[in-house]
């Protein structure tokens, strides 16, 4: 190289450093965004994160322009003000791969952003923020409520497994909030069962009801915390926001009319019993085991203080388990679908159920011992 030459200059602004910040304050709240965010996309920026850094608060925010999350990372974080999208999986993958407790720190220039940490150097394009689509946030809310998160957890919990995956009746793939009186009720089905679960409220609200799709359901549940702190809930006309601890979920609303729950649930089944979940769960998941794959069907026989259960698949295989009952009625044969069974049986956290079956051709009814606060109702199949 001539020692005269001029030194090479490189075109555009130089690097500016934007912030240092220890790996868990990026990647815990960049986890909580990135569940929505999709790689492939018609639009290139919705693979993205919007991070923003004002004053001492820095947050992260993903959308697929149905759902919204916001996240703001805990403590306060130095460095200069910034607003850049960069590709959230990559970004996220690269601290995931990058030891506890490591130091990062981020250059911008131009259009790359740069991350550092320790010896490991990682470019990344950026696009820029003022391009990234936002979710227009509603006006006033119809109705406004605030529940411990733990709380909203566990309803989630006792009615999410019932929600229709990819349903061409798009409004069952969700589940329906109503905010009526001093009560949150929260319903789900998928045309083959249903499930209902409220909870009872401090004060009095506004009614209001929304379908809340599939994806929010799945990633609100995912982010509440099993702790007394409150989460905000607030229903709009075609919108829904949740604001918890450092996250906040705006969510539209699916336009249907969902079915009526209480048209579906069966008031006069007369063969009623008792039956500890666990020691039913646990005979139904080891009968699945020979049951027919693609028809995953079950029968169960009712007689005088007991309950037979028999799986049998297309090979001629055959399982059979027996529990005993406290029960005296009339005798009933009846088949289901094993799957619906398990689902409901794996999602309640409790040690009795009561079960109130009619003939072999109505919908089965589960509820909780002396308790009007969660119903589930099974359709049988012919087996």
């Amino acid at each position: 190289m001539n020692p005269g030459a001029p030194p090479l200059t490189i075109p555009g602004d130089p690097a500016m450093h934007i912030l240092q910040a220890e790996r868990d304050a990026l990647l815990k709240p960049l986890n909580a965004v990135t569940g929505i965010v999709e790689r492939r996309h018609t639009l290139p920026i919705l693979a993205n994160v919007l991070i923003e850094k004002r004053g001492n608060a820095l947050s992260f925010l993903a959308t697929d322009l149905e759902i919204q999350i916001t996240t703001a990372s805990q403590g306060e974080v130095a460095g200069e003000d910034f607003r850049l999208t960069t590709s959230a999986k990559k970004l996220q993958d690269i601290l995931r791969a990058l030891p506890d407790g490591a130091t990062v720190t981020l250059d911008q220039q131009d259009a790359k952003l740069t991350l550092k940490a320790g010896k490991s150097r990682f470019n990344l394009q950026t696009l820029p923020a003022e391009d990234f689509p936002l979710l227009s946030v509603g006006a006033e809310p119809l109705s406004k409520l605030t529940v411990p998160q733990k709380a909203l957890k566990a309803l989630l919990a006792k009615v999410q497994y019932a929600m229709a995956v990819q349903d061409i009746r798009y409004y069952l793939n969700g589940m329906l909030f109503i905010a009526e009186g001093n009560q949150l009720k929260l319903v789900a089905t998928d045309g083959h069962r249903l499930a209902f679960a409220c909870m009872t409220l401090d004060a009095e609200v506004a009614r209001a009801e929304a379908i809340l799709p599939r994806k929010t359901i799945v990633e609100l549940a995912k982010l509440l915390a099993d702790s007394d702190d409150t989460v905000s809930i607030e229903l709009l006309p075609n919108q829904a926001r949740f604001a918890f601890g450092q996250s906040v979920i705006v969510s539209k609303v699916v336009d249907g009319k969902f079915p009526d729950y209480n048209r579906v649930i069966p008031l006069d089944n007369d063969k009623i019993f008792l039956i500890n979940r666990q020691p039913l769960l646990q005979a139904l998941q080891r009968a699945a085991i020979l049951a027919n794959e693609k028809f995953r069907g079950v029968r169960l026989t009712l007689a005088a203080g007991s309950l037979s259960i028999q799986c049998t698949n297309s090979e001629q295989e055959e399982a059979e388990e027996e529990l005993e009952i406290a029960y005296q009625g009339a005798p009933l044969e009846i088949g289901f679908n094993i799957n619906y069974l398990t689902d409901v049986l794996t999602n309640l956290q409790v040690e009795q159920l009561q079960l109130a079956f009619g003939d072999a051709n109505r919908s089965a009814l589960f509820t909780l011992p002396e308790q009007a606060d969660f119903k589930y109702i099974v359709m049988p199949m012919r087996i």
